[in-house]
């Protein structure tokens, strides 16, 4: 239900990003198609909030919470813009789904300085070219019953370096739906919700932390707004 129809929509999602990063938003168009189908098939509904307050002609660093494989599913109907992600290296392994993100992927090996480097570097470059970027601050996906697991600085580094805004981006319930280490699917909605823009304009190497804690607690409180919401 996965795999097939993203073999149906590989070649739309990827040709046009073979011709030119221009053409990303017909890339984007396949890849949500591929989404509603997939929800279509498992019972597994995407619906995405507050996105009509992203500009689409301005880049950004998005940020998000990571808890399980869905959360996949759920990027491109959270947010509107086209973006590249950062990713772990062990991703780019599987079969089709590894081949068929790279191209929108920057993949890195966690446990190499130099690699995630690199990472940063290209995401520098990717920015500078006007497209969007997504990183889960966490640095893997969270198995715990904490909310959030420690963010990293890398990102928050990243957009102080790069002077460009963070939005937080919060998906709800997917954990729930599909378990770490699972393949098993629960019916259901996932629900995701566009934060308000964080402004790093005349921030420094020293603000780095700050900036951490500050969307680290957004980010906490909209999830306890949510789970006390039901």
């Amino acid at each position: 239900m996965f795999v097939i129809p993203m073999v149906i929509f590989t070649p739309l999602m990827v040709i046009p990003l073979l011709i030119s990063r221009k053409l990303d938003g017909i890339t984007f168009f396949f890849i949500r198609c591929w989404v509603y189908m997939f929800g279509i098939t498992t019972g597994i509904w995407f619906i995405g909030h507050n996105k009509k307050s992203v500009d689409r002609k301005r880049s950004f660093i998005f940020v998000i919470n990571h808890t399980s494989f869905l959360d996949a599913c759920a990027i491109p109907i959270a947010i509107p813009s086209s973006l590249v992600g950062l990713g772990k290296k062990e991703l780019s392994k599987i079969p089709i789904f590894g081949w068929v993100t790279s191209r929108w992927a920057i993949w890195v090996d966690r446990s190499s300085p130099e690699s995630r480097r690199e990472g940063s570097q290209k995401m520098k470059d990717v920015l500078k070219g006007g497209t969007s970027v997504l990183i889960a601050p966490e640095g893997t996906r969270n198995n715990t019953d904490e909310l959030l697991l420690p963010f990293r600085h890398g990102p928050f580094r990243l957009a102080i370096e790069s002077q460009i805004s963070i939005i937080p981006v919060i998906i709800h319930d997917a954990g729930k739906l599909m378990r770490r280490g699972s393949l098993l699917l629960k019916p259901g909605v996932v629900h995701s919700y566009v934060l308000p823009e964080v402004p790093v304009k005349g921030l420094t190497e020293d603000d780095v932390t700050d900036l951490t804690d500050t969307v680290f607690k957004m980010m906490k409180e909209k999830i306890v707004e949510l789970n006390g919401s039901r």
